[in-house]
C-alpha cells in the first residue's frame, strides 16, 4: 500500500487509502470483488510532479463478473474551503472555476451533455492554499470518460470514471484495461498544473499549439448588434463611426445566408450585396471577417434534401439535434461533408473577399458517437476521437488561400474541446455570463496557449455592458456590437448596442488605451491565486513593463502586495485613470493601499 501525503492533500495511489479504492470496477455502485489491479507508473523527465498511469483490472475469482463502471486515480484535498477547475461543458455554462462546497458534486462528463453541449479539457485541478493536485487524460484523442469532483466533509475528491453502456462482461482471468492517465502535484491555482498538462501533451503526442497572426490582436467591431434582419446599407454606413473609434475588424454575422446548411446569399443580402460589403470593409482600410456555423444543416435545407449522408446518425437511428439554430449535425469526418465545406470556405474568401471567419456554435466543440455507415467509421465513437480533424481541414484549407487569415472558434459557453485548440489561431471569451468568466478564460487560454489571441467577446456582453477594463485589464481583444447612427428596427436587442454619448466616450477612452499599449501581445505571469488572492489579480508583462489588474466590487485601501518585482524602485502610474496618476514603490514587495470599485488598473515600470 502505498499513500503519499502532501502538504494536507491526498495523492491516492493505492487501494484503501480513501472509502473508495483509488483504482476499482463497479456495478450497480458497489465495489467489484476479486479483481486484482496493476498499475505502471511513469514520471516523465521535465515534468515535475506529473505521473503518467497506466490501470490494468484482471478478474482473479472463479467465476464471470460484469462490470459497469470503471474508476481509477482517485485524488483528493482537505481543507475548510477547496477550490477546483472543472472545465467541462452543459447549457448551465457554468465557470470553469468554482468552490467545492458543502454537498457539492459534478459529473464532468467529456461527451455530450445536451443535444449541442459537450467536450471540454480533460483534467480537473483541486486546490487549496497549501495544496494542488489534479487528475486527466493522456491519451491523444478525447475519449468519453467523465472527472466527477465531490466533497465529503472536510475533502474534494475527484477521479477518471467511465461508464459503459452495456456491462463488460470479465470471464476469469480477463483483463479491462483503463484509458492512459496522469496524476500531478503542483502550486496554487490551476494555471499551473494546466500549463503542465499542456507542455505534456505537446511532447508525448506532438500537438503543436498555435501563435496567432498579428492581425489577431487587432480590435473587433461586429455587426451582431443589428442581429439577423441587418442590411447591407446598415454595416456600410457603420464603417465611418468604426474606422473613427480605432477598430480594425469588421464582422459580419448571421442573417446573411439562405439558412443554415444553405450558405448562399438570401435574397435581402444577395451576392453582390455581400461583395459590396467586404469592398466597402477593404476600402476602409478594415479586415473582413464572416460568421459561419459550419457542419450543420436545417431539416429544410436543400443540403439535408439532397445529401442525407453526411448527417449524423444516433445511436436512436435519429439525427443528432442543434438546439440553437434547430438544425441537425452533419457527419464530422465524412469526405463529403469536409469536400462540401471547402467549397465553402472558397467561395467566402475567393468570391466574397473575407479575410477570415468566426466560426460559432456550441456544437463545434463535440458530437455524438456517428451511426452512420455512410461515414464509413470503424465504430461510432470514432467520430468523436476524429473530431478535430473537420476543424484541421477547414483551417489548412483558410491558411492555403490566404495565409495569416484569422480563424476564430466560439463554441458558445463551453470549455473548449483541448483537442481543437491546434486549428484555430483565435479563443475567444464564448458568450460569457459575467465579466468574471472573461477573465477567468483568459487565465485558462494563457496556460494553455501563450502565443493565441484571446478575444474578450463584445462588451456589451460584460457585467453592465460597459466593462471595458475586463477586457483590457487581463489582455483581451477589445470588441463592441454597436449600432450607429440608429439601431435596426427588427432587431430584439438592439437598445442595447446603440452607440449612446456615454458609450461613446468610453470608446474613446478605451480603444486608444487598448492600440497603444497591446496588452493582448503580452506575457501573462501567473502571480495571483484565483480562487484565494483577494482581490483578484492579473498580470501582463511586455517590454519589460509590468501591467497589473486587480478586480473586486469595492476595495476600501487594504494592502495589496505588487508580486513579480525586482529590488529597485518602480514607478506606478494608473494608466486608467482621467488624471494618470502616479506614484513610487520600492520593490520586490511593495505595498499599495489603493481605494476602487469594480477596479484598479496600474503600469509598473
Amino acid at each position: 500500500m502505498k499513500k503519499i501525503t502532501i502538504i494536507g492533500a491526498i495523492l491516492v495511489l493505492f487501494a484503501g487509502c480513501t472509502p473508495r479504492p483509488a483504482d476499482c470496477l463497479l456495478a450497480g455502485g458497489r465495489v467489484l470483488p476479486g479483481i486484482s489491479v496493476t498499475v505502471a507508473s511513469e514520471c516523465p523527465d521535465g515534468f515535475d510532479g506529473l505521473t503518467v498511469r497506466s490501470v490494468t483490472f484482471v478478474n482473479v475469482s472463479d467465476k464471470a463478473v460484469k462490470v459497469d463502471a470503471m474508476e481509477t486515480s482517485r485524488i483528493a484535498v482537505q481543507g475548510k474551503k477547496i477550490w477546483s477547475f472543472q472545465p467541462t461543458s452543459s447549457g448551465d455554462r457554468l465557470d470553469w472555476a468554482m468552490p467545492v462546497e458543502k454537498g457539492f458534486h459534478k459529473r464532468n462528463f467529456l461527451g455530450m451533455n445536451g443535444s449541442d453541449y459537450g467536450g471540454g479539457i480533460p483534467m480537473v485541478c483541486l486546490w487549496t492554499p497549501d495544496a494542488n493536485v489534479s487528475v486527466g487524460l493522456a491519451e491523444p484523442v478525447l475519449r468519453l470518460v467523465s472527472m466527477p469532483v465531490c466533497r465529503k466533509g472536510n475533502r474534494a475528491e475527484a477521479c477518471i470514471r467511465r461508464d459503459f453502456e452495456e456491462p463488460v462482461v470479465l470471464q476469469p482471468g480477463d483483463t479491462l484495461k483503463a484509458y492512459n492517465q496522469f496524476v500531478m502535484t503542483s502550486s496554487g491555482d490551476f494555471f499551473n498544473p494546466l500549463r503542465e498538462f499542456t507542455r505534456y501533451m505537446q511532447s508525448a503526442f506532438h500537438f503543436e499549439m498555435p501563435v496567432s497572426p498579428a492581425a489577431a490582436f487587432e480590435p473587433v467591431w461586429c455587426a451582431w448588434g443589428y442581429e439577423r434582419t441587418f442590411t447591407v446599407d446598415e454595416v456600410i454606413g457603420t464603417l465611418p463611426k468604426v474606422v473613427e473609434l480605432g477598430f480594425k475588424w469588421v464582422d459580419v454575422d448571421d442573417g446573411y445566408q439562405i439558412c443554415e446548411g444553405d450558405w448562399e446569399a438570401n435574397e435581402r443580402i444577395g451576392e453582390e450585396g455581400m461583395r459590396r460589403i467586404t469592398d466597402a470593409i477593404h476600402d476602409a482600410g478594415l479586415l473582413a471577417k464572416l460568421w459561419w456555423a459550419p457542419m450543420c444543416a436545417d431539416p429544410g435545407s436543400r443540403l439535408a434534401k439532397e445529401h442525407p449522408e453526411l448527417l449524423l446518425v444516433t445511436k436512436d437511428g435519429t439525427h443528432e439535434d442543434i438546439s440553437w439554430w434547430d438544425s441537425w449535425y452533419l457527419s464530422p469526418v465524412n469526405k463529403g461533408t469536409m469536400d462540401y465545406t471547402l467549397n465553402l470556405v472558397d467561395r467566402f474568401m475567393q468570391d466574397w473577399g473575407f479575410d477570415g471567419f468566426k466560426l460559432d456554435g456550441q456544437y463545434l466543440n463535440m458530437c455524438e458517437p456517428d451511426y452512420n455507415p455512410a461515414s464509413g467509421l470503424s465504430y461510432p465513437e470514432e467520430a468523436c476521437e476524429r473530431y478535430p480533424e473537420f476543424l484541421k481541414g477547414v483551417k489548412d484549407h483558410v491558411d492555403a488561400i490566404k495565409p495569416g487569415s484569422v480563424v476564430q472558434l466560439c463554441p458558445c459557453g463551453c470549455a473548449m474541446n483541448f483537442f481543437l485548440l491546434p486549428y484555430f489561431n483565435q479563443a475567444v471569451a464564448s458568450d460569457p455570463t459575467s465579466s468574471a468568466q472573461i477573465r477567468m478564460k483568459r487565465k485558462a487560454y494563457a496556460a494553455m496557449c501563450p502565443g493565441l489571441a484571446y478575444y474578450a467577446d463584445h462588451v456589451e456582453l460584460s457585467d453592465g455592458g460597459l466593462d471595458f477594463p475586463s477586457q483590457v485589464g487581463v489582455g483581451g481583444v477589445i470588441g463592441t456590437k454597436f449600432t450607429w447612427p440608429k439601431a435596426n428596427p427588427d432587431a430584439t436587442e438592439s437598445g442595447g448596442s446603440l452607440l449612446t454619448e456615454e458609450k461613446e466616450a468610453l470608446l474613446r477612452k478605451w480603444v486608444p488605451i487598448y492600440n497603444e499599449k497591446m496588452l493582448s501581445t503580452g506575457s501573462y505571469l501567473n502571480l495571483y491565486d484565483f480562487g484565494f488572492d483577494r482581490p483578484e489579480a492579473h498580470v501582463i508583462e511586455k517590454d519589460g513593463v509590468m501591467y497589473y489588474a486587480f478586480y473586486a466590487p469595492e476595495w476600501n485601501g487594504e494592502p495589496i502586495v505588487l508580486r513579480g518585482l525586482q529590488e529597485r524602485p518602480y514607478k506606478v502610474t494608473e494608466y486608467a485613470s482621467d488624471d494618470l496618476k502616479t506614484y513610487e514603490v520600492q520593490g520586490p514587495d511593495p505595498v499599495i493601499n489603493p481605494i476602487f470599485k469594480g477596479n484598479y488598473l496600474i503600469e509598473v515600470k
